[in-house]
């Protein structure tokens, strides 16, 4: 889970099944701002796409499970990953997504239960009747359901249904079963976890037009057969300079008037690229105004951005010449877009466009940031950042913890803890530092406690702002 800290991943499976607690995001002396703080004051989550095959990147991890309340699986729950041959399920990257989110005190949002895409050659070409095919789909929803039953809350029953001129999209389901095969998977995944939150999802679908009109006369004739739906899902793949936060708060209104919980799912805003300082400027704009929409909205329950950085998007490989859709650039910096969403929901990130950024080091040599990003009743997790004013070519950070607390494994530093002391030095490719850069790192605790952040001293002298 975690490259660098094999001690981190033994300590969160020793709490990752317990019943975790997050204190108040108000609490004084306790959490600086982050996304999925700003969020929660607000009644909402902030959600991100994770890819399994990145959970060895602990910068990739940290901030996965620090900036975001809800993960997204992008591809181990899909069909042709989950049951790749008929009735032979692999849950593993679906497990350890789980495992992720309950060691980081998160919900998962499951995606996707019936699609026409991702499918294994004997679904797609399996030449099964009516009622094989619906035998095979039920058999899916019920047995992947049921599995995650307890540790998902939300379900992408069905997932992109339509064709954008709001007819059905054909697929083996579509075409072999009509559109009945929709109830059939809600009412059969209810079955399977009452509990779960089960939604459609689809794109295009933001703003009202020929595709979100027949999503809402859809979703308003299963409602009226008693089909248990609870949620919309609105992916919002969106485009720079194209975005109407107006028109996509009175869209998912109308949604939200049936009685439906309504979510962005997959939010990104692409660019041409290269990207250029102006331009993230407006994109940043952009990404606000999608969550002042949500925020205006009372049954908006949050938002999930499709993957933590620029380095980990879709976009590039999908439309090439554009990208740069994400919170946070190539080489995991956050963007003026993360600020745009901090600081709609309410967030502070401090002095300057760059939430990273702690300040100006100044006369001191350097400021430094401690951010505890997750906190329950065992244990917490810590994010630190130093800005030095001076070149490093290496460097040791030193604070104290209180009594009781102790490292349990950590990232981007090699940790040790002698009585209340910590030391972090650097690890053998982060010990340079150009004047005015920044180093950061993050650990986990086994302790509990609720303290303020301490006194931070970079090779010896003590820094300001933390």
């Amino acid at each position: 889970m975690f490259a660098a800290g094999a001690a981190l991943l033994a300590g969160s499976a020793a709490y990752g099944a317990q019943a975790l607690e997050r204190p108040a995001a108000e609490q004084p002396g306790l959490l600086a701002s982050t996304l999925r703080d700003a969020a929660e004051a607000n009644g909402k989550w902030m959600g991100v796409a994770v890819a399994d095959g990145k959970l060895g990147n602990s910068t990739y991890t940290g901030i996965a499970g620090g900036q975001f309340s809800s993960v997204t699986p992008e591809n181990v729950m899909k069909w042709d990953t989950i049951e790749p041959s008929r009735n032979s399920f692999n849950f593993a990257g679906g497990d350890r997504l789980v495992d992720f989110a309950q060691a980081h005190d998160q919900q998962v949002y499951g995606h996707t239960l019936v699609w026409h895409n991702q499918l294994p050659n004997w679904v797609s070409n399996g030449g099964f009747s009516a009622s094989e095919l619906t035998s095979v789909m039920n058999n899916h929803i019920t047995n992947v359901v049921s599995h995650f039953a307890g540790d998902v809350k939300y379900w992408d029953v069905v997932n992109e249904v339509f064709n954008e001129d709001g007819t059905l999209r054909p697929s083996v389901f579509s075409s072999t079963l009509g559109q009945s095969f929709i109830a059939t998977a809600f009412r059969t995944a209810h079955a399977a976890d009452p509990n779960a939150k089960l939604c459609i999802n689809d794109y295009n679908t933001e703003t009202a037009n020929a595709k979100s009109n027949a999503l809402y006369s859809l979703v308003s004739s299963l409602l009226s057969q008693g089909v248990p739906i609870d949620c919309v899902g609105f992916q919002s793949h969106l485009i720079l300079d194209q975005v109407n936060g107006s028109a996509i708060q009175s869209n998912m209104q109308r949604f939200a008037d049936l009685g439906l919980e309504v979510n962005v799912t997959e939010l990104d805003i692409r660019m041409n690229t290269p990207s250029d300082s102006t331009r993230l400027q407006r994109q940043a704009t952009q990404y606000a105004s999608v969550v002042d929409a949500c925020l205006a909205v009372s049954a908006c329950g949050g938002i999930t951005v499709w993957g933590v950085s620029d380095a980990d998007s879709w976009v590039p490989n999908t439309f090439p010449g554009e990208g740069a859709a994400l919170l946070y650039d190539e080489s995991y910096q956050p963007k003026p877009a993360y600020n745009g969403v901090l600081t709609a929901f309410g967030g502070e990130p401090g002095d300057g466009g760059d939430p990273g950024d702690p300040g100006d080091p100044g006369d001191s040599g350097c400021v430094g940031t401690y951010t505890v990003t997750s906190h329950w009743n065992a244990g917490s997790v810590v994010e630190v950042r130093v800005q030095t004013s001076q070149a490093l070519s290496g460097w040791t950070v030193t604070f104290s913890l209180p009594s009781g607390e102790t490292v349990v494994g950590g990232w981007n530093a090699q940790l040790s803890q002698s009585g209340t002391t910590v030391t972090a030095g650097n690890a053998s490719y982060n010990g340079t530092v150009a004047a005015g850069g920044t180093l950061s790192f993050g650990f986990q605790t086994s302790g509990g406690a609720v303290y303020s952040a301490p006194q931070l001293s970079l090779n010896g002298s003590a820094c300001s702002g933390s």
